[in-house]
């Protein structure tokens, strides 16, 4: 699981690495994956970084690397997944000229082959187009009376056949078919109505060589008479890209050259064919390598990137860095330095130096495994934890799921969601080699282990609400009796009321009784039940959200927050709704259906909700006769007391802060106290770097002595007084608010558990089960099968979402509030396993 309470304890360390070893060094580290380095050349650009040269040849090999890829795309051939197993190493810098070549090779061939696989396709598609043209001119021509019967139609001056002994001209060619009609308006109103066009749309598709696209086009035929109108129409029809070819007026010569196209098309099948065979073969036997490839530029590619951010020395014989690592991984960092310097051949050792105090905010690192990784993605997408701050990841593990399981109360519908989840987590080696899933599975997928969890706790409180798909189950009997006789159940008009001084025994085994599935008031006793659990799980939540507080206060060295922050905050809490959930539960035990005093009856219970707001306006209630105004005797003078320690809470949470603030301004300027945020390690300006070789030392945990505790940045105390009070205000009105917005428990839990009655009682019940005869197995099938797909569509899917939401809701503001800064900065390590993944997921 890893430190998962507090993040990792990160060193700050300064490398010194000799340039015929700092390629593998870096390399070596990328493949380990534990250190963050910095960028030391900040005043610089990227052109005047020393390894740009390098970083280039490996763009012009991730162009090349593109290329081929998308030429097999192209082709629809898959690509095989490159295995973690075969995952290739970082190429020494001496292989980048052999993986140059082959890929400089394989470029060209395959570009040879495309451009004349192009130029053949370009061919074959003018010479199936001019054969179109002629077999379509050919009907045109031959249709000379009907020519001539529109020729007639027209005025003299406008077109006629014979005009100084020459016949009409024509130009034939294909338009595209969007295109024809625009063509065809064009051409009318520059030749103003002398041009004759005739047009027929071919039903073949063509493909584009160059964009593999699929296009319609159309056969025209203009004529025209006159050299101007010949000029005329040959630049529209370059002006559309239309293409125009010969057409002989002879006829026999029309069949010769129909002939010959046909011909010349049977050949030209023949060597297309060849030629993507042979396309096909190159680009088949380069798939096996192109994930190798891409994985080797692409480590090299990042080696370089972070050899840009190290830094020369003046003698130009050692490149320095920097970088952040957890303390724990320095020996793992010490022995991958020295593998390094052996691979590398060097005489000269690299080393590492360990900086003991520093001014700069260390990055917050937490190691999760495949478990805790989904559930750490949510706290971290509400903000990163400050360093060294306690994790509210590890609590919600179990707390979300919980949470989510209240409001989501059913066995089958739990159990559906935990099959989805446990699918996915036993089949995780497989389903992770998917990478074309989409982004939804995505997210499915990286959090399988919580919607496993999620539906196994659903499962737990559907057991305890006694809910399954609407129904409920008769697991240990029923405490209930019914006292009536067959008679009288069968025959009474009326509903029959079971009295619970006569018609219980005992107390149910677990959860609800099954006969309240049955009962007229089974909402309201629902209601009441579910409201109070939530009220209940609210309070217990953010009570241990300001605990947890204190764990940041000692830890961080901040005694005098406990005393001036925790203490009235914890108490203003506890004495308003930590009193209203304990007399909940005394509620519970004191009135019962049993007792023989009248004032412990169910009747003269009072509402705990109107009890706490006659507690903080100071009034008394009306009572019913023979019942007792309050619960116990010295109610009224303990309610009095709690609220008044409530008011004292608030000032003491405004000026307490602040008024210690001052004190020790006055008593010592130069004091820093513990006021600061625990995510800031400002030290005096007058402190130096001290330098720590880590090869002196085994002990990780002595290494590096980090400044824990915060400087105070010297703000002005009208801040300091403006700032406490928005906080005190705020905690005062959230600490209400919060306490309701719990209630989304009670609300959601049981709208969950009334749509799932009524699937069941209107649609499968009320449909299907009560009609009679072979009609009724029927029936059975077909709403059996819409009532499926509304429980997984909305039962599941839209109220399973939106308890998620809730949920999430409720440890963003209500719980991690309380405790939980998250203004921290991510610890984003050198890994070649990173690096890979982010770039599958682009």
């Amino acid at each position: 699981m890893g430190d998962m309470f507090r993040s990792e304890k990160m060193s700050l360390c300064q490398i010194f690495l000799q340039p015929e070893a700092a390629y593998e060094t870096i390399a070596e580290f990328g493949e380990n994956g534990f250190v963050e380095f910095r960028d030391m050349n900040g005043n610089q650009t990227s052109s005047q970084r020393k390894f740009i040269s390098e970083i280039r040849r490996c763009d012009e090999m991730e162009r090349q690397i593109n290329f081929i890829r998308n030429e097999i795309e192209k082709d629809e051939i898959s690509i095989p997944n490159l295995e973690p197993e075969a995952m290739p190493p970082t190429p020494k810098p001496r292989d980048v000229i052999t993986l140059e070549s082959q890929l400089e090779k394989n470029e060209h061939e395959i570009s040879e082959l495309s451009k004349n696989y192009t130029n053949l396709k370009t061919n074959y598609l003018e010479l199936t187009e001019m054969l179109r043209v002629l077999e379509k001119t050919q009907g045109f021509l031959e249709e000379s009376n009907v020519v001539n019967m529109e020729l007639e139609e027209k005025t003299a001056e406008d077109y006629y056949y014979q005009a100084g002994g020459r016949q009409l001209d024509f130009v034939a060619g294909v338009v595209r078919r969007d295109r024809e009609f625009a063509f065809e308006r064009m051409l009318w109103r520059v030749a103003r109505g002398n041009v004759y066009l005739k047009r027929c749309q071919l039903n073949d598709s063509f493909e584009d060589p160059k964009t593999g696209n699929v296009i319609y086009k159309t056969v025209f035929v203009a004529f025209f008479q006159g050299e101007q109108l010949r000029l005329k129409v040959n630049k529209i029809c370059n002006g559309f890209h239309a293409s125009m070819y010969p057409c002989p007026e002879d006829y026999a010569r029309r069949n010769e050259m129909i002939e010959d196209l046909r011909s010349r098309l049977d050949d030209l099948k023949v060597i297309l064919q060849q030629t993507e065979n042979q396309r096909k073969s190159v680009l088949t036997a380069v798939c096996p390598q192109l994930m190798q490839w891409t994985t080797m530029v692409k480590k090299m590619k990042a080696v370089y990137h972070v050899m840009n951010l190290l830094n020369q020395d003046v003698t130009s014989k050692c490149l320095i860095g920097e970088y952040w690592v957890p303390t724990c991984d320095l020996p793992a960092v010490q022995y991958a330095l020295t593998k390094a310097s052996k691979a590398a051949g060097s005489h000269v050792p690299s080393f590492l130096n360990v900086v003991e105090k520093t001014n700069d905010t260390p990055p917050t690192y937490f190691r999760t495994n495949r478990f805790t990784r989904g559930f750490q993605n949510l706290i971290d997408a509400y903000g990163m934890a400050n360093y060294r701050e306690a994790n509210p990841g590890l609590y919600t593990c179990i707390t979300f799921p919980f949470l989510f399981a209240v409001m989501f109360g059913d066995m089958g519908h739990g159990f559906i969601l935990f099959l989805f989840g446990l699918w996915m987590v036993v089949d995780e080696k497989r389903l992770a080699r998917k990478r074309n899933g989409g982004e939804i599975w995505n997210i499915f997928f990286a959090g399988r282990y919580i919607i496993a969890f999620m539906g196994l706790f659903a499962i737990y409180t559907g057991f305890i609400y006694n809910d399954v798909f609407g129904k409920a189950v008769n697991v240990f009997g029923s405490a209930w009796k019914i006292r009536y006789n067959l008679t009288t159940v069968w025959t009474n008009p009326w509903g029959l009321t079971l009295d619970p001084r006569y018609a219980t025994d005992g107390v149910y085994v677990m959860g609800i009784d099954p006969i309240w599935q049955f009962a007229d008031n089974k909402i309201i006793f629902l209601n009441t039940y579910k409201m109070k659990l939530s009220i209940i799980f609210g309070v217990v939540h953010m009570i241990f959200g300001v605990c947890m507080s204190v764990v940041n206060y000692v830890h961080f060295k901040r005694y005098v927050s406990i005393l001036l922050e925790f203490l009235p905050q914890i108490i203003f809490l506890l004495v308003l709704f930590g009193y209203m959930v304990f007399m909940m539960f005394y509620k519970w035990v004191k009135y019962s259906a049993k007792s023989n005093i009248l004032s412990d009856t169910p009747g003269c219970a009072p509402s705990v909700l109107i009890m706490f707001i006659d507690m903080m306006l100071f009034k008394s209630s009306e009572v019913l006769p023979g019942c007792e105004a309050k619960m116990f005797a010295g109610q009224r003078e303990l309610e009095i007391i709690l609220v008044v320690v409530a008011l004292i809470c608030i000032p003491w949470m405004l000026v307490g802060m602040p008024l210690y603030i001052r004190f020790t301004r006055q008593s010592n300027p130069q004091h820093l106290d513990d006021f600061e945020s625990p995510s800031t390690l400002q030290m005096n300006e007058a402190d130096t770097a001290v330098i720590v070789d880590v090869t002196q030392t085994g002990n990780c945990d002595t290494n590096v002595v980090h400044g824990e505790g915060g400087g105070h940045d010297n703000e002005p105390m009208s801040e300091i007084w403006i700032h406490q009070g928005i906080e005190t205000i705020e905690y005062v009105l959230s600490t209400i608010s919060h306490t309701a917005s719990y209630l989304r428990l009670w609300a959601l839990s049981l709208a969950h558990a009334q749509l799932s009655d009524v699937l069941w009682t209107r649609l499968l019940s009320g449909m299907s089960l009560h009609i009679p005869n072979y009609m009724g197995a029927v029936f059975i099938f077909i709403f059996f099968a819409v009532w499926a797909f509304f429980t997984m569509a909305i039962m599941i899917m839209m109220e399973g979402l939106s308890a998620f939401l809730h949920t999430l809701r409720l440890h963003w503001v209500e719980f991690m509030s309380k405790f939980y800064k998250g203004e921290g900065v991510k610890f984003q390590p050198f890994s070649f396993k990173a690096i890979l993944e982010c770039d599958d997921e682009d």
